[in-house]
């Protein structure tokens, strides 16, 4: 039995992973904690029709919370400044981590890299936890090394209550795509273009072009565009809700349990990909 710690319990994804996490056999939530909701039943929270005996926490009360519950593995899609602070905290006291939040700091990734040696406590750490976004990138990755000599174009679209912009899914196939290509993404990447002349530079290795969308309630769609001469391919995964991504998070969980390396492991290495 999976000891969890939920944090973000009453967010759009916390909701999502509480759900599936309390119906789990293989999983025993011990803790949520919240800014908000304080003292509330998580089962009620999450639209359960009984109380599962668990009350939302202040994260405030961190460390005496994991102290009075002794969590195996922790889960977070929070927001940046909240995971960047509460993670580490986790790692210290060698509970393991599945992150899910997006628009963390280099320096953070850093420290994160060496807190996790250090304590010897593994971590799942990705941008998008879904299944299909997962194979999206490794065909991504495939296409980009048959056409280098392509213009390389990646659009985004999302929901307008998202803050960080481009996407950390984005970001992440824009990486893969320039390890693909054995150039340095912050090089070749271009973040929208500006009004007036701005020629595109021909082909992938010299330019990536990454643009962002933002509206209504999108829940998240990434089109790659690689066009060349009198043809194109576009490669398209659509969430059409946040289930997928929960559920990718509960396989998170599973498998950090049993990782046997101290390191930061990608989706691709919990799915087998």
């Amino acid at each position: 039995m999976i000891k969890l710690l939920i944090f973000g319990p009453t967010g759009s994804m916390g909701r999502l992973i509480s759900g599936l996490a309390l119906e789990d056999e293989e999983i025993k939530v011990v803790a949520a904690c919240d800014v908000a909701e304080i003292g509330e039943d998580l089962g009620i929270v999450v639209g359960k029709s009984n109380p599962d005996q668990i009350k939302i926490s202040d994260v405030k009360h961190l460390e005496e919370i994991i102290q009075a519950t002794k969590p195996d593995v922790m889960v977070d899609f929070t927001t940046a400044s909240a995971t960047e602070y509460n993670s580490k905290i986790c790692i210290n006291h060698q509970v393991r981590c599945v992150i899910g939040t997006t628009g963390l700091s280099d320096g953070y990734l850093k420290e994160l890299d060496e807190l996790i040696k250090k304590n010897r406590c593994p971590c799942v750490l990705s941008s998008n936890m879904a299944t299909g976004t997962n194979i999206f990138f490794k065909i991504a990755s495939l296409l980009a090394t048959y056409l280098s000599d392509w213009d390389i174009e990646i659009i985004e679209a999302h929901h307008h209550r998202k803050v960080d912009a481009p996407s950390g899914t984005a970001l992440t196939v824009g990486k893969l795509i320039s390890e693909a290509l054995n150039v340095n993404f912050e090089e070749v990447a271009k973040f929208g273009r500006d009004k007036g002349p701005n020629k595109r530079k021909i082909g992938a290795k010299q330019e990536i072009g990454i643009h962002s969308i933002r509206a209504g309630d999108i829940v998240g769609d990434h089109v790659i565009i690689f066009a060349g001469p009198g043809e194109r391919i576009e490669l398209k995964h659509q969430a059409h809700s946040r289930n997928c991504f929960a559920t990718g998070a509960i396989k998170a969980i599973k498998f950090i349990q049993n990782a046997t390396e101290n390191k930061i492991y990608s989706m691709t290495e919990v799915l087998n990909l």
